[in-house]
């Protein structure tokens, strides 16, 4: 999966990042690689997680993809 993100230049130093397509996910880092390292937690941790175990009827298939 691919996602764009937004980084930026902290006043205070360092950098922010934001991610558009995930409202609210935004994280920061001391340095470049410090911020990538963040985003990708930001993000795991902002995309919505089914825990419950899906229960699929006669007239269903529980497929499994990767994006």
């Amino acid at each position: 999966m691919k996602i764009k993100v937004v980084a930026h230049e902290a006043e205070e130093g360092g950098f922010w990042a934001e991610v558009p397509a995930i409202p609210g996910c935004a994280t920061q880092g001391e340095n470049m690689e410090e911020l990538l390292r963040n985003l990708h937690d930001a993000i795991e941790g902002c995309l919505p997680v089914d825990v419950a175990e899906p229960q699929p009827d006669d007239k269903s298939l529980i497929l499994e993809i990767a994006v």
